[in-house]
């Protein structure tokens, strides 16, 4: 077992919780806004939160995800001396911290495209870009073309097979390792990026920290190709984020069911490895803005984190808040007032029963790294279990809306007793190899066996 094993990560999006301004003005000072996630740490720890993954963080034009200087805290949030206090108190608090890491791709105004912009063919960078020439036109009419992040050219895609590209990001990752102390990275764009390049950076990354842990953005694609030994260590779980929202929007738990049987079941290609796993991001829309009843919330939290992978909420959805994704995905990254949602949160009964769930989570080795195994499925029942030899929890998941009565074939988990992790009042008997179970409309139960 690894520290990533028993991690539950809060994802920050700092340009949008600090409220900074979109465009950043190179002429202004730096204004030290990541201060004001001070009580944002304390309110992780709070809820039983042990892995900060937060950024983009280093100096870009606009989002983040366009930067011009690995080296520099971008100075919308302050400067590398306010970060360096800032990711002390996480580690203080018990809080991992994890940085996106943007290294497919740089803005237009990364210092080394800007020189190539200047002296053309004479530019000693010219090796820097991906499929740089000089014998056509872009939208920026800079008479020559070079490849972008998904045709957005305002992204420069970097030549990653270059060494000394690589010299430059890897010392970039050397500082951040040495000055803010970090213990991994979100590659963002990992599934169009060069693999040879990740392994290499693995390789390097684990001869500065053992267990540093590496996690790749792969929207599409087998993940397998990226997570190996040698490579990555995780990747983002798409496939199953999908299937967490649709299957109670559409009544048929089939789909995640299918999704985990293929990922983590007995024969699994995914078995034993820990997918990143999300019911929202700085990308698509709220899951609170997607789900058709506001009564999945809990029970979507109560799969998510009891599944295989390492489970994340992105900030301000504990408290159930909204933001679909649109032209401009400002929506998806406000800042929040967090003593507000404290004090005045529709959905405070969410947030109290997460904390509960990340605490149990916590407790129950079974919950993050047992065996898991389908025991009962319909389109709206669905039951599980994670084993380990001294231990067993059962994830029990009712997605109609209304009240429901099912037995659940326990098949060759021993014992007859169990208990609800969320209430140790609640006590079942099993009878026959069967645990009967009355369970509300869109509800969901985590049982242990006594």
């Amino acid at each position: 077992m690894t520290w990533i094993d028993q991690t539950v990560f809060y994802h920050i999006y700092p340009l949008g919780l600090c409220g900074a301004q979109f465009h950043n003005d190179f002429n202004l000072p730096p204004v030290e806004r990541l201060d004001g996630l001070y009580p944002w740490l304390e309110h992780m720890a709070g809820m039983g939160i042990n892995g900060l993954y937060i950024g983009p963080l280093f100096e870009s034009v606009w989002h983040g995800y366009d930067t011009v200087d690995y080296y520099n805290i971008d100075r919308r949030l302050g400067t590398n001396q306010t970060f360096v206090r800032f990711s002390a108190r996480a580690h203080e608090l018990g809080i991992k911290v994890i940085l996106d890491a943007v290294f497919n791709h740089v803005g237009r105004g990364f210092w080394a495209f800007r020189d190539v912009l200047e002296k053309r063919q004479s530019s000693q960078f010219c090796g820097w870009f991906s499929g740089l020439s000089f014998e056509g036109d872009n939208s920026y009419h800079d008479g020559l073309t070079y490849e972008s992040w998904a045709g957005h050219e305002s992204l420069v895609k970097l030549n990653l097979s270059n060494d000394e590209v690589r010299g430059h990001l890897f010392g970039a990752v050397k500082q951040w390792v040495e000055d803010y102390q970090i213990d991994g990275l979100r590659l963002d764009a990992a599934d169009v990026m060069d693999k040879e390049f990740l392994s290499a950076l693995s390789g390097y990354t684990n001869s500065l920290k053992e267990d540093f842990w590496l996690m790749g953005e792969v929207v599409h694609g087998d993940y397998i190709q990226w997570v190996r030994p040698g490579r990555l260590d995780s990747v983002t779980n798409y496939i199953a984020y999908k299937g967490l929202y649709s299957s109670f929007n559409d009544h048929n738990l089939f789909e995640i069911a299918y999704t985990l049987q293929q990922q983590f079941g007995a024969d699994g290609k995914l078995r034993g490895l820990g997918l990143y796993s999300f019911a929202d991001n700085h990308d698509v829309s709220r899951v609170a803005s997607i789900l058709k009843n506001p009564a999945a919330l809990l029970p979507l939290y109560f799969l998510m984190f009891s599944m295989p992978g390492v489970p994340s909420l992105y900030y301000g959805s504990e408290f159930g808040i909204r933001g679909r994704k649109e032209d401009q995905d400002a929506a998806l990254r406000p800042a929040l007032n967090l003593p507000d949602l404290l004090a005045h949160s529709e959905r405070l009964d969410l947030f109290e029963t997460l904390k509960k769930l990340i605490k149990i989570r916590r407790e129950h080795p079974s919950l993050f790294t047992g065996a898991y195994r389908q025991l009962m499925l319909t389109n709206e029942q669905f039951a599980f279990s994670r084993d380990l030899e001294n231990g067993c929890a059962i994830t029990v998941i009712n997605a109609a809306d209304h009240a429901v009565s099912i037995d659940i074939p326990l098949g060759s988990i021993s014992g007859t007793r169990f208990v609800d992790l969320l209430d140790e009042n609640g006590v079942f008997e099993a009878n026959n190899g069967r645990l009967h179970l009355d369970l509300s409309s869109c509800s969901a139960k985590w049982l242990k066996v006594v």
